[in-house]
């Protein structure tokens, strides 16, 4: 036996059985990070924007970890369902697949609010100064927040109908999928909504409109006689402010760097396809603890079973090779573009470093948030992906600060 086999040979013993669940994840965590990097460099093409309208980068991370939570909690729901031969695409908002549409668009619209709201508050709190005005904020977070969330929306029923034809488990492509496309239209979104900014009253009575109608379909949802829809708004509602609120501070890390961001337009790059890739491995991971949870695979434990274990360490080994491609990606994309970056070597390192501590977080936040919701009698679907996710945009922005700072960028 040659060496390329006993090491391929001890690889796919390390990824235990599951080689086909690999080989999905890695392909959708691949395209997830093309798409991703696609949203930095349009992100570090807008530095004048965010320079004009401060305090938008301070909603970015909430904007795209908010589609993420949202259609990725819907995909893990779905996932769920197929995996119990219970889904079933129709025009009926009645169904289960019915309701869970609703459900996702509805709080797309209530939290694009409520992240615009926070996010003038974690401002004035964490004295960010000066930030757009409150009109200015809800037009963009709700505008640009809908926007894209169409575009998630088609992209997750197509997983969900795919993954019926074709057999494949959407547990491992619906997290990356979803956050790679979030992030690629979530960015433009929010820059055309904020054409809509600073037109006096033309904005503050959108934003009033906009307020309104979003106060008026949460409540809407908080008392539907659909027993489904009425689960999911009072579920997800909480959890997912509690999410935008984390997000939000990580917003204010990379606020307060944008000088250091913007000498440096690899790392904006970087950014959206650093905290995806994060936030896709523990989508991952979350979605197919939480499946296995329903189906009965794992008991809820302190340790996790050897299901459990195949999980995480799958999850580790792919975390590596995926945020060294982030890297490459980001810095070959500055170059490409005429973006100045402190080189190919400083930004794997930073993304390597970086991506692995940041891991660690993740595995124990999926494994113990899962575990935690299953022990409650909460739906782990509805509770993993806006958990992992929040958290580590929170934990992936100090991590990644704290890569660059000991790379010496």
């Amino acid at each position: 036996m040659n060496l390329l086999t006993r090491v391929m040979a001890r690889l796919r013993a390390l990824l235990g059985p599951d080689a086909t669940g690999v080989r999905q994840s890695l392909a959708a965590l691949v395209l997830s990070t093309v798409a991703m990097i696609s949203g930095g460099l349009f992100l570090a093409s807008a530095t004048n924007t965010l320079e004009d309208l401060p305090g938008l980068l301070l909603l970015v991370p909430a904007a795209i970890a908010l589609r993420g939570n949202v259609f990725g909690a819907l995909g893990s729901r779905l996932g769920t369902t197929i995996a119990m031969g219970t889904f079933t695409l129709s025009r009926r908002l009645d169904t289960v697949v019915g309701q869970n549409i609703v459900g996702a668009v509805g709080l797309s619209l209530g939290l694009s609010v409520t992240a615009a709201l926070l996010a003038k508050v974690v401002a004035v709190v964490f004295s960010i100064s000066p930030t757009m005005g409150i009109d200015d904020f809800i037009v963009v977070s709700v505008v640009g927040g809908m926007l894209a969330s169409l575009v998630v929306l088609a992209i997750t029923l197509v997983l969900s109908a795919g993954s019926v034809r074709f057999g494949w488990n959407l547990d491992n492509v619906t997290a990356p999928l979803v956050t790679g496309v979030g992030d690629v239209v979530t960015l433009p979104s929010l820059l055309i909504a904020a054409w809509l900014t600073r037109r006096g009253s033309t904005t503050t009575v959108l934003a009033v409109v906009l307020t309104i109608l979003g106060v008026v379909v949460v409540l809407a949802m908080f008392r539907s006689a659909l027993p489904e829809l009425r689960r999911i708004a009072i579920e997800s509602f909480p959890v997912l402010s509690i999410a935008v609120i984390l997000d939000l501070v990580a917003g204010i890390t990379v606020e307060k760097r944008l000088d250091q961001f913007a000498e440096f337009e690899s790392l904006l790059i970087l950014l959206p396809g650093y905290f995806g890739a994060a936030g896709s491995l523990g989508g991952i991971l979350s979605s197919r603890l939480a499946t296995k949870f329903h189906l009965g695979v794992i008991t809820p434990s302190p340790l996790p079973a050897k299901a459990a274990r195949i999980d995480i360490r799958t999850i580790f080994l792919l975390s590596i090779p995926v945020f060294a491609f982030t890297a490459i990606l980001a810095h070959l994309g500055a170059l490409l573009f005429g973006f100045a970056s402190p080189g190919i070597f400083e930004m794997i390192s930073i993304a390597v470093l970086g991506g692995i501590v940041a891991t660690l977080f993740l595995i124990a936040v999926a494994y113990f948030g899962t575990l935690w919701a299953v022990r409650l009698g909460l739906d782990p679907d509805t509770y993993g992906m806006p958990v992992v996710t929040s958290t580590l945009d929170f934990v992936g922005a100090f991590t990644l600060i704290l890569a660059i700072v000991l790379v010496g960028v």
